[in-house]
């Protein structure tokens, strides 16, 4: 079972990155995926995520209007699109997936049992 994000990197702030995570060992149907991220000194933290029983979608506040979460079950894939990039969405950015049962943003981030190895974004001009 392998998860590998990529995409990734340096750019200044409100440009655009695209996250990629592929997944490998398993598929991708019925499981809930998301994006989570941490900075220096912080907690991780969910920044979006799509549930598997409905595909119902789900943005944490600063990132609404912003950042787009999208998954290709043919391919076994997930994206995060981010546009507009703030100096403060710096972080490692990790992509999850797990079996829930219910909406995805009423389980913790230790709740999601298989993740990516993270990948970096960086904003800064």
């Amino acid at each position: 079972v392998q998860l590998h994000a990529s995409g990734g990197g340096l750019v200044q702030p409100g440009g655009s990155l695209r996250l990629s995570c592929a997944v490998s060992g398993f598929s991708l149907i019925g499981y809930a995926v998301g994006w989570f991220r941490q900075a220096p000194g912080k907690e991780r933290e969910r920044v979006s995520c799509i549930s598997s029983h409905d595909g119902s979608t789900f943005y944490t506040d600063s990132v609404k209007g912003r950042f787009t979460i999208s998954r290709d079950n043919a391919k076994n894939m997930m994206f995060l699109q981010m546009n507009n990039l703030k100096p403060e969405d710096t972080a490692v950015y990790y992509c999850a997936a797990e079996r829930l049962a219910l909406r995805c943003n009423l389980y913790q981030y230790s709740e999601f049992g298989y993740w990516g190895q993270g990948t970096q974004v960086t904003v800064s001009s």
